[in-house]
C-alpha cells in the first residue's frame, strides 16, 4: 500500500504484508510566491515576469508538484525593511513607483507596479520562516521578484530593489538564531555582504564568477568581522568544483558557526546556457547543491530565494532540480564535466577558502 500524507511529517499506518507498520511521510516544500510580483515589468529588461513563470511552470509540470505546499507571499512591513535598509531608500522606491517609475541606474528600474512587487518579494522569506517554524513543510523556496542580493542598505542596484534574503536573515538573527547565507548566484552578492559586514550573527558565503559584475567579492575580502567567505571562480568553472566547495568550505563554515538556519541565494545564472555569465553548471548540478545544503542544518530550517538566471529554459530546469534537491531527492540529469582550463584555478581558490575557515578562531 502506498503512503498517502495529509500534512508534513505525519506518519500513518500502512499495510506491509505482515500487518500494520508505521511509515514516514515524504518530505514537502513550501513554495512562497505571489502574482503581484508580475507588476514589476520593465519592458525589454532581462529580469522579466517570464522568469517567474518559467520557474512556476516548470515546478507545476514536474514530478515534485505533489510535494509542494503553496503559500502567498505577504507584504513586508516597513519595520522589517528598516531592519536592513535606510529609510531614504525605502521612500525612494515607494515614491518612484507611485509616481509611475524611473531609473535608479542603467540596470535598475522601478515602474508603477514595483512597490507592491518588491514588498511581496521582501515578505516572502518572513512567511517561509513562520510556516517552517509551525512545521508546515521541510524546506521552503521563495519564487519572487525582483531579486535582492545586490541591493545594499542605501542603494537599489543590479536589478534589485530590496534585499529579500537579508530581510529574512536579520529577522532570524534578531530572534536569536545563528544564520548562514550561501549565495551561488554567478554574480557576487555585494548587497548581502554589506548587511553581513556589520552583523556577526550572520555568516555569508558567496560563490561567484570573477571577474564579473559588480566587481566586488575578492577572495581575500572577509569583511571587518571575518564572517565573509568569497569564493571567486573563473569563467568555465563546473559543478564538480562547487560540490567540492560545499564539502570543504560550506559544510565546515556552517558547523563552525553552529548555524541554526541556512538561507540560499539561489541564482541560476551559473548555468552554462545563461547569456549574462560564463560558468559551466547544469540543472542537475543545482540539485546536488540544494541537496547538500539541506543536510547541513536541522530539517525545516532551509529557505531558498530566487535570484538570477536569464535563459528561461535553463532557469526552469535548474529551479525544478533545486526543488528536488531541497526535497532530498537524487535528481537525474547531466552533471557538468570537469573543465581542465578553469577547474584547477577554481580549486586553488576553494582550497584557500577552506584554509581560512579552518584557521579562524570561531572555527576552533
Amino acid at each position: 500500500m502506498r503512503l498517502v500524507t495529509a500534512g508534513r511529517n505525519r506518519p500513518r499506518l500502512v499495510a506491509n504484508g505482515l500487518g500494520l507498520a508505521r511509515e514516514e511521510a515524504a518530505m514537502s516544500l513550501l513554495l512562497v510566491t505571489h502574482p503581484e510580483c508580475d507588476g514589476h515589468d520593465v519592458v525589454g529588461h532581462p529580469e522579466s515576469p517570464a522568469r517567474m513563470r518559467a520557474v512556476l511552470g516548470g515546478i507545476a509540470a514536474s514530478e515534485f508538484r505533489d510535494a509542494v505546499v503553496h503559500v502567498a507571499a505577504p507584504l513586508a512591513g516597513i519595520e522589517s525593511l528598516l531592519a536592513v535598509h535606510d529609510e531614504r531608500l525605502i521612500e525612494a522606491i515607494r515614491n518612484t513607483s507611485v509616481s509611475g517609475g524611473a531609473r535608479f541606474d542603467a540596470d535598475t528600474v522601478a515602474v508603477a507596479g514595483s512597490w507592491g512587487a518588491a514588498q511581496r518579494a521582501a515578505g516572502a522569506g518572513l512567511a517561509a520562516i513562520e510556516a517552517l517554524r509551525n512545521g508546515d513543510a521541510d524546506a521552503a523556496m521563495c519564487v519572487v521578484r525582483p531579486p535582492g542580493h545586490h541591493a545594499t542598505p542605501q542603494r537599489p542596484m543590479g536589478f534589485c530593489l530590496f534585499n529579500n534574503i537579508a530581510v529574512a536573515a536579520r529577522a532570524l538573527a534578531d530572534a536569536g538564531e545563528s544564520v548562514v547565507i550561501v549565495d551561488w548566484d554567478a554574480h557576487h552578492g555585494n548587497g548581502t555582504q554589506a548587511m553581513c559586514e556589520g552583523d556577526s550573527r550572520i555568516g555569508f558565503v558567496s560563490i561567484h564568477e570573477w571577474p564579473q559584475y559588480p566587481g566586488t567579492g575578492r577572495p581575500d575580502d572577509h569583511g571587518p568581522l571575518g564572517n565573509i567567505i568569497n569564493v571567486a571562480v573563473p569563467a568555465g568553472t563546473t559543478g564538480a568544483v562547487y560540490r567540492t566547495l560545499f564539502v570543504d568550505v560550506v559544510a565546515p563554515f556552517v558547523a563552525a558557526r553552529r548555524a541554526t538556519w541556512l538561507l540560499l541565494s539561489a541564482g541560476f545564472d551559473a548555468h552554462r546556457a545563461d547569456p549574462l555569465t560564463n560558468l559551466g553548471l547544469t540543472g542537475a548540478d543545482f540539485a546536488d547543491l540544494a541537496r547538500d545544503a539541506s543536510q547541513l542544518v536541522t530539517r525545516g530550517r532551509v529557505v531558498a530565494f530566487l535570484e538570477g538566471g536569464y535563459d528561461l529554459a535553463a532557469l526552469g530546469e535548474s529551479a525544478v532540480a533545486c526543488v528536488g534537491g531541497l526535497l532530498g531527492r537524487r535528481v537525474d540529469g547531466v552533471r557538468s564535466d570537469a573543465n581542465d582550463d578553469a577547474d584547477p584555478a577554481a580549486a586553488r581558490v576553494v582550497a584557500a577558502a577552506a584554509r581560512y575557515v579552518a584557521e579562524r578562531a570561531w572555527a576552533r
